[in-house]
């Protein structure tokens, strides 16, 4: 096992080489730069002032823009790898890394709690609905669950906020109360933190509990149907022991393979979440750095997103091992 984990990690270093390549490409594809984004709202808010090419020019000097993307890109990637340095974000004037960093621990606090619910949600429920097919459960969860797939997690964060509001007088933005929002950090911060999670916790995580239910239903259904099955009853196994120890165990490798996408969707969906529930992650910069062509930034992301999938894939992996013993890490 360790043989083989250790061979996944060494394939991390050329995956990561190609995903760099392509996200720094796709990132460098619409036309213009930072600098002409910065020039059009200086020109906008000035009244129609017109700048001169050397402004312009001195500019891209000052940014490294007007060097060819070869050698932006090798500059970019020795830096981060030689130095933790993801380049300089032109629109917070300061290291891109340090405005990442700022956001990605709430980020990943929200993203995990979400996706925590999830699982604790969507297994029990998916489970319900196969055991009691065309139950009235299996059909309220069910109508649920499309419910919860198709309509936008946004669209849930404005209803609940005006029906909070316009209730309870209750705030639903933010995840702290305004006396901590800048506070150091501290057991009454916590606290608070824990009374607010719940709701982008519920939030983001809906639509994806609904589709794990669906996921867990059909592939429990087609275990539960199946002759070993038959025969472990006829032996006269009982039946949540039969349930635990067979089918359930088969049908949960669909389940875990889910959580490769699932993690850096959470992280990456959030962000008209977070904008409307005013949440302090990173999917609002992320965001805006794409619209203001803030390069570094939107570029050092997509890496840090490239990672969280691929680290979620060799976890789904070994959970797969680990539940079913017809595969074999090799």
């Amino acid at each position: 096992m360790a043989k083989y984990i250790l061979k996944r990690l060494l394939y991390v270093i050329p995956t990561m080489i190609i995903i760099s390549v392509v996200v720094f490409t796709t990132i460098q594809l619409p036309p213009g730069d930072y600098v002409t984004q910065m020039i059009e709202n200086m020109r906008n808010q000035t009244g129609g002032t017109t700048w001169s090419p050397e402004f312009e020019a001195a500019m891209r000097d000052r940014y490294g823009l007007d060097e060819p993307m070869v050698v932006q890109y090798t500059k970019w990637i020795g830096n981060i790898v030689l130095r933790g340095d993801f380049g300089y974000s032109f629109q917070n004037s300061e290291p891109a890394e340090v405005v990442i960093r700022d956001r990605m621990g709430m980020t990943l606090i929200v993203s995990i709690s979400s996706f925590v619910f999830t699982w604790i949600i969507a297994l029990p429920i998916g489970v319900l609905s196969a055991v009691k097919q065309y139950s009235l459960a299996d059909y309220v969860f069910s109508f649920i669950g499309f419910i919860g797939l198709a309509t936008p997690g946004f669209l849930i964060a404005l209803v609940l906020m005006f029906l909070a509001f316009k209730y309870g007088n209750v705030s639903l933005s933010g995840l702290f109360s305004p006396e901590f929002e800048n506070a150091p950090w501290s057991f009454e911060r916590v606290i608070d933190l824990f009374k607010h999670m719940w709701i982008p916790m519920i939030i983001i995580g809906v639509g994806g509990t609904a589709g794990l239910i669906r996921v867990m239903r059909a592939n429990l259904l087609d275990e539960l149907h199946k002759p070993y099955v038959e025969t472990a009853r006829a032996k006269g196994l009982p039946e949540w022991k039969l349930l635990i120890k067979y089918p359930l165990r088969a049908a949960m490798n669909p389940f875990v393979s889910s959580i490769a996408w699932f993690l850096p969707s959470l992280i990456a969906g959030e962000a008209i979440v977070s904008i409307v529930l005013n949440l302090p992650t990173i999917g609002p910069v992320y965001l805006n750095s794409l619209l203001q062509q803030d390069l570094f930034v939107s570029a050092g992301f997509l890496m840090l997103l490239s990672l969280v999938t691929i680290l979620g894939t060799l976890l789904s992996d070994l959970m797969l091992a680990w539940l079913d013993p017809r595969i074999q890490y090799s």
